[in-house]
């Protein structure tokens, strides 16, 4: 991949994100790297995926560029999973999933008990999160993974994990057959966010196609 064709990233958020929440993580993905980060906006809570991915694909094609990377932080990597299924054909680039929940997510499945946060989750996290799933990353670009050990968060007390997560998500929940690289940091599920080092990793894996500790 030619460095001049690799300078603009998508950005996805997760559950109840605005997109906002990527700024300094845009910041030094520009600043370090070159990267210019488009947030895209969409409504987990009332979209369903095939109209979230329908969304993505307009995104991207407006931005009518040559090379695009793809970052997704928790929900918005299964966005990119299903995007890269339902539109295939893209502009080359790589993918970096944040705190993905991967193959299941028990936080969310247990939360969804919880009848007004059922309501709140929307179609999106019940068709993708709710139930385990048999994925495989068998996509024609890199992906890395980056998931959190620091389990601050709501969502540890919710799924009782015993075992390394970021609050949110099991590390285990995160690892995804056909990824090229995975690797885990000291962050909690939101910190990844504003982690300098989460930063730096991401710009690495898109710019070279691993990370600096795989």
């Amino acid at each position: 991949m030619k460095e001049s064709a690799a300078q603009h990233v998508v950005y996805v958020h997760g559950l109840w994100m605005p997109g906002g929440e990527s700024r300094l993580l845009a910041h030094r993905l520009l600043r370090e790297f070159g990267f210019q980060v488009h947030a895209f906006p969409y409504s987990a809570g009332t979209w369903g995926m095939e109209e979230i991915t329908a969304h993505l694909q307009s995104f991207v094609r407006a931005l009518e560029v040559p090379a695009v990377h793809l970052v997704g932080h928790s929900l918005g990597g299964l966005v990119i999973y299903r995007f890269l299924e339902h539109y295939p054909e893209q502009p080359p680039g790589r993918v970096v999933f944040l705190g993905t929940p991967c193959l299941e997510s028990r936080a969310a499945v247990q939360a969804a008990q919880l009848r007004f946060v059922s309501v709140l989750m929307g179609p999106s996290v019940a068709a993708e999160l709710l139930q385990p799933r048999e994925r495989r990353w068998a996509f024609h670009r890199a992906l890395g993974i980056i998931a959190g050990t620091q389990s601050v968060g709501l969502g540890q007390f919710v799924a009782g994990f015993e075992e390394e997560c970021d609050g949110t998500v099991a590390v285990s929940e995160t690892r995804l057959p056909g990824a090229a690289d995975h690797i885990t940091l000291p962050v909690s599920h939101m910190g990844m966010l504003v982690s300098p080092r989460v930063a730096r990793e991401t710009g690495l894996f898109l710019r070279d196609g691993r990370f600096s500790l795989g």
